[in-house]
């Protein structure tokens, strides 16, 4: 199988050739004229070799007019000697004298790169999935100073990122995206800036972690928030212990207001039906509490007979 830099190289001179070869509509315009303006000097004169000079004439013309989109800029090379950026629309050139190295997109482009299996700084194994915006602002620089602009990103992005995960831990990595999106834009920003190339923005899609290591940290997790709940609950605790502290305090020079709430507890106990409620002996008497209780017994005895319970014929 080839290698990578066999794969490189062969896609560089695709985009060359591509570069190299591109038809428009001027060009066309300028043969099909040529080949008829031979034609019919031929058939005007009985002479076939018009039509062989203006065929190669409209051969070497056409080589001339170059249109660029609007988001490219041409890099022209006079001789192999940079001249200049051509574009965007029709501009002409002096044909194998001049020629188009390449032609520079700059509008934003997307790349996405991976780091597979790659260490964080506690040893563990992560896959992390990212996407990177960036685009040419010079484009002279990008020509000249780079042999693949596109694949010089791309590495220069991939390895960034191996980087930044090499050097942070797995808890890091999970909570603080937007930090390491930050800090691997401006590490990617600062490698390519030389080509003419910024960096608008990272953003890292997705982070897998081995699965053994996911059950882990689920039960990590859960003992979290069971630890929370509980400091919760004990934290409640302590509220309803102070308050009632305080509530004893307010009670303590006070026994009729001690008196009422005895009596609203009891009532609350005894308003249910079917309720019952054991209260000491000491505690009626020093409340004065027994004529409310015979009444409560009386009421609940009335209740009753009004509802007797239903019984089931002996045969």
């Amino acid at each position: 199988m080839p290698g990578m830099d066999e794969v490189l190289a062969a896609r560089r001179a695709a985009r060359a050739s591509r570069s190299q070869s591109r038809a428009n509509v001027v060009s066309v315009f300028i043969l099909i004229v040529s080949f008829l303006t031979g034609i019919l000097l031929t058939a005007a004169t009985q002479n076939p070799g018009w039509l062989v000079i203006f065929v190669l004439a409209g051969l070497f013309f056409s080589q001339s007019p170059k249109i660029a989109k609007q988001w490219e800029r041409a890099v022209v090379l006079r001789l192999g000697k940079y001249t200049g950026l051509r574009g965007p629309g029709l501009f002409w050139i002096f044909p194998f004298v001049e020629t188009i190295s390449i032609y520079i997109d700059q509008r934003v482009i997307t790349t996405s790169f991976a780091a597979e299996e790659t260490l964080t700084s506690d040893t563990v194994p992560v896959n992390v999935d990212a996407v990177l915006f960036w685009m040419v602002h010079d484009s002279e620089k990008a020509a000249l100073e780079v042999q693949d602009y596109a694949q010089a990103v791309s590495w220069a992005a991939q390895t960034g990122l191996r980087d930044i995960i090499g050097r942070t831990s797995l808890s890091d990595l999970l909570r603080g995206r937007e930090r390491i999106e930050a800090e691997l834009q401006a590490l990617i920003d600062s490698r390519s800036n030389p080509w003419g190339v910024t960096v608008q923005s990272v953003e890292m899609r997705d982070i897998v972690i081995p699965t053994s290591l996911q059950d882990a940290m689920s039960r990590e997790a859960q003992a979290s928030r069971e630890k929370s709940a509980r400091i919760i609950l004990g934290q409640a605790e302590v509220e309803i212990a102070q308050l009632f502290f305080e509530a004893a305090k307010s009670y303590e020079n006070n026994p009729t207001a001690l008196h009422l709430r005895a009596m609203n507890i009891l009532y609350e106990g005894l308003k249910e039906k079917g309720a019952l409620m054991v209260v000491p002996s000491n505690v009626v008497e020093s409340m004065g509490l027994g004529g409310y209780l015979g009444a409560a017994a009386l009421r609940q005895q009335t209740m009753a007979a009004a509802n007797p319970t239903p019984t089931s014929p002996v045969g």
